[in-house]
């Protein structure tokens, strides 16, 4: 599906990745930009993937329980149903979105939509995460935002899975994961026997 660009007087547009490790604040940024888009009397839509319930259904809500309204959307080419008269797109937890959101993106911003996308760009393992390394190529700004390791306080990058479970796709909070640098992250289990 293509969209016609839209030149009436519109800027072009442009995309917008925040992403980091897990408790690092991408959320909070995401709706921080958003609550300044609004104050600017911009019309924002924002959609987050249905599989993610775990605060609510429909709000995206970080983990400070600051909360915006959203549309749970099942695939990424469903935003196009819902951005008439919008001038800003929020997308939050990009890495449970299908391999077409870069595309559905891009195309936004060739309309002339400021898409914000927050997401972690690596899985527990260390590896790059679904569709955001993508959307970090095709960025025109990227913010990279870090948490605070709780082993030894330096910035952490990495999300350390504190479970067994080997799905790449496990929801859940502090009780599966923690932030961690990248030594302690690869310290691992040795950590987890010491505080145990």
């Amino acid at each position: 599906m293509f969209l016609e660009p839209s030149f009436k007087g519109q800027r072009s547009g442009w995309i917008e990745v925040v992403c980091g490790s897990m408790f690092s604040g991408k959320t909070e940024e995401l709706l921080r930009r958003l609550k300044r888009a609004k104050i600017a009397n911009q019309r924002v839509e924002i959609f987050k993937p249905k599989k993610d319930v775990r605060y609510d259904d429909q709000a995206v809500v970080s983990h400070d329980d600051n909360s915006i309204l959203s549309i749970p959307v099942g695939s990424s080419e469903e935003i196009f149903d819902h951005i008439e008269d919008i001038n800003v797109v929020g997308i939050d937890e990009a890495q449970f979105f299908d391999e077409k959101l870069p595309s559905v993106c891009e195309k936004l911003a060739i309309r002339g939509l400021r898409v914000i996308v927050a997401g972690l760009d690596m899985d527990f393992k260390g590896e790059p995460f679904g569709p955001v390394p993508s959307l970090l190529a095709k960025a025109e700004y990227i913010t990279k935002v870090h948490a605070i390791c709780p082993h030894c306080g330096n910035l952490a990058t990495h999300s350390y899975r504190l479970t067994s479970e080997t799905d790449t796709v496990v929801l859940g909070e502090k009780d599966k994961y923690e932030p961690r640098c990248r030594l302690c992250y690869n310290m691992g289990n040795i950590l987890d026997l010491k505080n145990a």
